[in-house]
């Protein structure tokens, strides 16, 4: 339950088994393949007997697998969106499998055979569309000049001319009244909208110069009439395109509707595709030689063995070379991932610690030591029965239901494990949804609450300063025993065990005078608590080169004691946020009863719901960002720094199957 120990490993093979070596090591989803040329030391090697060897150009070979990829969601999203409605689309159901069985059918003949077939559907569709679009627009024009008997390009004379146009209505009437004062002008308006006035007139061509100034005065916009037709028969022409063209289209939604067979294929080839990505994003990382592949990689210890079969079931011991060593110190402060393995139940908290960061390799992983804290305090804060039973019937309905994502598979199960102590503080505190408990059932007395909300708070704020005690003396623990391990004996009394000291020794005092009144306790605690402070304060003078410097030091980390009761203080939210949601909940239920029956029994029902569902999702967000900041702040700020790099194994996308190389 800590950091995996790392092993790298070598793979020496024909160049020909470079496609089956890498399926094979995407398959176990458990080693992250090396950079080769990267400028470290412990790839000198390559230049000294690798100088010949080819960096593989990854850029062509990517761009045409992203082009596809994106050609074939681009079919999905149009099957999806233009297919014959009444035809059932399914998509892929999100399964187990292993890569094997993901790519055994595979054929990129069939697919591409799928893929065209959509895409020329897709083609033909768009050009309906962009056709029908310009008949619609022709439409619209032709609908404003649909009152013009005439074409106005065969209507003009030797002597006349037609112009037709459009003017807005405020100017409209003006220009009408300007050329009636003009006798050698016929005006006729065609139709009128809100905003603008369609219509031609009629001026011998002696005064057209004049009439255009005015026409240009008034903002008239002249337009060219492009049919041969009248607007009207134009008009009917363009509406029987129109229809011809939805018919068309109709036509085609029908055979887009058949392909929706195709959307399953089309994913499960999407998928291939990805780990296709995934695998040639590698090739740049090692050598490839004339004849031969050199692949190094980081494995876990516990994987070792597995790689081994897996390799040797897939090439025989003559096809490749495989060895195993262990990360130098170099490596270990350069390049080694960090991966965390934990129990089942601790590893979903997992997602805590890498949304802080990542424990360098050599660091402690503090998820274990973090989650029993965490649990006791987001149960203290959630507290309801009901809350915690839903998250409990809906993470184990999901995980029985579905196959979710391995994010979303280890966020289900977080919360799973989070609903047991919100139950039980639920129990602690009596409540069912913000309702008490009863007190005695059929003339049997029952224990709740063992703490009451209203009556009991002190009692519940010094049990969440306890807890925040406990915690605060484990992380000086755990900085102490972190020391130890770098042999820093005094710096682990400096920064571990002095401090737990002078806490153990002030929580004595106040003991022994308040609680137990007895000296002994007193005079015990002080001492520790002195002792303690003494060794803070001359620590750092043994350390130092300078008494001064040192002894400035030592007052000023005594000093930071003061930082201590803040943090102690930070652990008052259990309280407030156990009390504050129980309080709402019951607030909730106080409101819809206070309602008429006929309206608490009919909107109470709705209402009481949603006003739980919003108190729920409040509570729960107030409890894991709360509890997240006291592990960040008040926890991990005693000993852990973080910083490591995370493991990032060869695998696949897993967009729409997940990867089990165990699942045969």
């Amino acid at each position: 339950m800590a950091v995996t120990k790392m092993e790298k490993v070598t793979l020496i093979s024909d160049k020909r088994n470079q496609e089956a070596l890498l399926k094979t090591i995407q398959g176990i989803q458990n080693v992250e393949i090396r950079d080769l040329f990267q400028e470290k030391t412990n790839n000198e090697w390559v230049d000294t007997y690798f100088p010949k060897a080819t960096i593989f150009e990854k850029e062509p070979v990517l761009n045409a697998l992203s082009s596809r990829i994106m050609q074939t969601r681009e079919a999905v999203q149009f099957i999806d969106h233009h297919g014959d409605k009444q035809q059932k689309k399914q998509h892929l159901k999100r399964r187990e499998l292993s890569l094997e069985e993901l790519e055994a059918d595979y054929s990129e003949e069939d697919f591409t055979k799928r893929l065209t077939e959509v895409l020329d559907l897709k083609k033909q569709w768009e050009t309906l569309s962009e056709k029908r679009e310009q008949l619609s627009e022709q439409e619209e024009w032709l609908t404003h000049w649909s009152n013009l008997d005439f074409t106005p390009q065969n209507f003009s004379s030797r002597q006349t001319t037609v112009v037709m146009g459009t003017i807005s209505v405020a100017n409209a009437t003006e220009f009408r009244e300007e050329l009636a004062k003009v006798p050698e002008v016929y005006v006729e308006e065609i139709s009128e909208t809100d905003h603008f006035v369609y219509l031609t007139y009629v001026v011998l061509k002696t005064v057209a110069v004049a009439v255009e100034e005015i026409a240009t005065r008034y903002g008239f916009v002249k337009e060219t009439y492009p049919y041969e037709r009248s607007p009207k028969e134009q008009l009917q022409q363009v509406k029987q395109e129109l229809q011809a063209c939805d018919e068309a289209q109709k036509k085609l939604a029908i055979k887009i509707g058949r392909c929706s067979s195709y959307i399953q294929e089309l994913e499960w080839a999407e998928e291939i595709l990805l780990a296709m990505v995934e695998r040639e994003a590698v090739k740049d990382r090692f050598v490839m030689a004339p004849y031969l592949i050199v692949v190094q990689g980081w494995v876990g210890e516990e994987e070792k063995q597995e790689l081994i079969q897996l390799v040797e079931a897939t090439l025989s011991a003559d096809e490749v070379y495989l060895s195993f060593e262990e990360p130098t110190e170099e490596e270990i402060d350069q390049e080694v991932p960090t991966k965390l393995k934990n129990h089942p139940i601790v590893a979903p908290f997992e997602l805590l610690t890498e949304m802080y960061s990542l424990p360098k390799y050599h660091e402690i992983d503090p998820t274990p030591w973090m989650t029993p804290f965490y649990l006791v305090f987001f149960g203290m804060m959630v507290a309801d029965i009901g809350y915690g039973l839903l998250m409990l019937l809906g993470a184990i309905i999901a995980q029985k239901l579905l196959v979710l994502p391995r994010g979303m598979q280890r966020f289900v199960k977080f919360f799973e494990i989070l609903a047991i102590p919100s139950i039980i503080w639920g129990f602690i505190y009596s409540s069912f949804f913000g309702q008490a408990l009863p007190t005695e059932i059929a003339g049997i007395h029952l224990p709740f609450p063992l703490l009451s909300t209203t009556e009991d708070v002190n009692t519940i704020l010094i049990l969440s300063v306890i807890f925040g005690f406990i915690q605060i003396l484990v992380g000086l623990f755990l900085a102490a025993k972190e020391h130890i391990k770098r042999k820093d004996y005094l710096d682990a009394v400096n920064d571990g065990f002095a401090w737990q000291g002078i806490l153990v020794g002030l929580v004595l005092v106040l003991i022994g005078s308040m609680l137990v009144k007895n000296t002994a306790f007193v005079y015990l605690g002080a001492g520790l608590a002195i002792f303690s402070a003494l060794c803070i304060l001359f620590i750092p003078i043994f350390q130092s080169s300078s008494k001064v410097k040192g002894a400035a030091k030592g007052a000023y980390n005594l000093y930071g004691l003061t930082g201590y009761i803040g943090d102690l203080v930070s652990y008052t939210r259990l309280m407030a946020l156990g009390i504050s949601g129980g309080s709402i909940g019951a607030a909730f239920n106080m409101l819809v009863a206070f309602m008429p029956p006929a309206a608490r029994f009919s909107v109470g029902i709705l209402l009481i719901i949603a006003l739980h569902a919003l108190n729920m999702f409040l509570t729960l967000l107030s409890a894991y960002v709360h509890g997240a900041r006291l592990q960040y702040v008040e926890f991990f700020g005693k000993f852990y720094t973080g910083g490591g790099r995370a493991f990032d194994p060869l695998k696949t996308a897993e967009k729409y199957v997940n990867i089990n190389h165990k699942k045969k």
